[in-house]
């Protein structure tokens, strides 16, 4: 038996845990109930349970101190939290902590049910308690999964892929749904939290209670459903009867309500529903599939929160192909001298021209903003500048910047992206640029008494005598033969100062053959000949 404690300080919300349940049907067992964290901890200790369902908000430690303590007396130890404590970061802390679930007030019987059958799933794992035939049925539900999934990634989410061979009988037995004749529709629940990282453990999830609340109000009036988790939108097939299409539209929108209730506990996340066109024939379900993408798109246009219906839309490629080559135009020159300032002002004259365009869809905006991030990409490569990770780079605006609810958020991400990536590239490539100079400088401070060229400092480093001397110059701010002139002379200061070497010993210990010539150059650089140094300075 799975052993749990309740903890929550209000006595009837532990009542109503306790009787929500069958417990026993669970396999789990209720073998204490708390009503504070110091006292919950104690039971920790002592009953050492393997699930905790407890309040955020508690006296004694609250629930996220009394988590952490917790962990520390048992590390494997699971969690439930139940709350309607309206501040995001209570959550997104909880979930840092490896919170199983996150349940609202007030608490509904499907949802605690579902968090604890995934804590159940979770235990048996963790303990290897499977039986061979649960095994078996686990992968064979595993491979049906898998099988759903293929729908999607194959003949929806994968460009130039086409539904118009598929038929109800082929996604049944290739794809292990159960469609019938009737409406094919697709939906797309998308979540904004735009592109801070903090929030990627919170999207899971929240994905996961998307899909329980589409089941919950939908299953019934469905012949099937499919869901889809990709990254930060949940795409859902439904099949229904054409009879129950104003009813199924009703309930989307009850969808979207129960989404807005999860705002009291994530904060910085808005979610959107899009709907794509229905057909009554299954051929239709990648055209279903575009339009509500399009519909995602929209929300950068008319906003969060809302339901926004589909359309199956041409995108504007040769307006977008216009914008691009502008933006071409201005950012491979700056890219080519990797002037940051000015690549972002050519993404900022971009930004403006796209805010001008009155034919632009959110998914054309969106476009172009990766095409943007590539175009930049495919600059460095061009220029044969190194970037690490360029597809991993290409790949993270991708993903966060589908997470942006605004055209400005997209933008200000853009720029931020590009602005720090080329800023990191010219400190690099000044750092490579200096190295040779560094080791240059390193040459002449060891080696100065001895007969140095351009030429051999060149060879050392690995440059032409031209480019080294151009460089040298650029770097230092004065002339490789001022510079081996400048340490030499310091170097005799030091020797007039601090020794009774004569001069002409001094000459040829700093690197100089002939006598005039070092007493010209010292005069040269410190206004006074060697013997009038020593007497005033010795």
């Amino acid at each position: 038996m799975i052993k749990v404690i309740i903890a929550d300080d209000e006595e009837n919300v532990c009542q109503l845990i306790q009787n929500l349940i069958d417990w026993n049907s669970l396999g789990m067992e209720i073998i204490g109930i708390a009503h504070n964290g110091i006292e919950t901890l104690d039971m920790i200790r002592t009953l050492s349970p393997d699930l905790v369902i407890t309040d955020i908000r508690m006296p004694g430690y609250d629930g996220l101190e009394m988590i952490r303590r917790a962990k520390d007396i048992k590390e494997e130890l699971n969690f439930i939290i139940i709350s309607g404590y309206g501040h995001f970061e209570y959550a997104q802390n909880a979930i840092k902590y490896g919170v199983g679930d996150y349940l609202l007030k007030p608490i509904k019987q499907e949802d605690l049910l579902s968090a604890l059958e995934k804590i159940k799933a979770k235990y048996a794992r963790n303990l290897k308690q499977l039986s061979e035939e649960e095994r078996m049925r686990k992968q064979i539900e595993n491979d049906a999964d898998k099988l759903r999934a293929d729908l999607f990634s194959k003949c929806l989410l994968k460009k130039g892929a086409t539904t118009e061979d598929l038929t109800i009988d082929s996604a049944n037995d290739y794809y292990h749904y159960s469609f019938q004749s009737g409406i094919f529709q697709v939906i797309g629940v998308k979540i904004d939290c735009g592109y801070d990282d903090q929030y990627n453990s919170a999207i899971p999830i929240l994905e996961e209670k998307i899909s329980r609340i589409i089941d919950n109000l939908l299953r019934t009036q469905c012949f099937e459903i499919g869901t889809y988790m990709d990254d930060s939108t949940v795409y859902c097939i439904l099949n229904y009867d054409i009879e129950r299409k104003k009813f199924i539209r009703a309930q989307i929108k009850g969808i979207l309500d129960e989404l807005i209730q999860q705002k009291a506990a994530f904060e910085q996340f808005e979610f959107t529903i899009a709907v794509g066109e229905a057909y009554d024939d299954i051929n239709g379900l990648k055209d279903s599939f575009n339009s509500a993408v399009y519909a995602i798109g929209q929300r950068l246009l008319l906003g969060t929160g809302r339901v926004i219906e589909g359309e199956v839309m041409n995108q504007s490629l040769q307006l977008q192909a216009r914008l691009m080559a502008e933006l071409n135009k201005s950012m491979g020159p700056a890219i080519e001298v990797l002037n940051s300032d000015a690549v972002l002002s050519s993404l900022k004259n971009f930004y403006n021209n796209i805010s001008a365009e009155k034919h632009l869809s959110g998914l054309d905006i969106i476009s172009l903003a990766e095409q943007a991030c590539e175009m930049y990409l495919t600059h460095l490569r061009n220029n044969q500048i190194a970037i690490h990770h360029g597809d991993e780079f290409l790949e993270k605006f991708h993903i966060h910047a589908w997470r942006c609810k605004t055209v400005d958020e997209i933008f200000a991400y853009l720029c931020m992206m590009i602005g720090e990536s080329i800023k990191l590239i010219a400190q690099q490539k000044e750092q490579e640029e200096t190295r040779p100079i560094r080791l240059a400088k390193q040459y002449i401070q060891e080696n100065y008494m001895k007969p140095i060229s351009l030429e051999d400092i060149s060879n050392i480093v690995g440059f032409s005598p031209t480019y080294f001397s151009t460089l040298f110059k650029k770097i230092s701010g004065t002339n490789f033969v001022d510079y081996l002139t400048e340490t030499r002379v310091n170097k005799a200061k030091e020797l007039l100062r601090e020794t009774n070497l004569s001069i002409a010993e001094i000459c040829e210990q700093v690197g100089y053959s002939d006598l005039k010539h070092f007493t010209k150059s010292f005069r040269k650089n410190t206004g006074l000949k060697p013997s009038e140094y020593r007497k005033l300075y010795s």
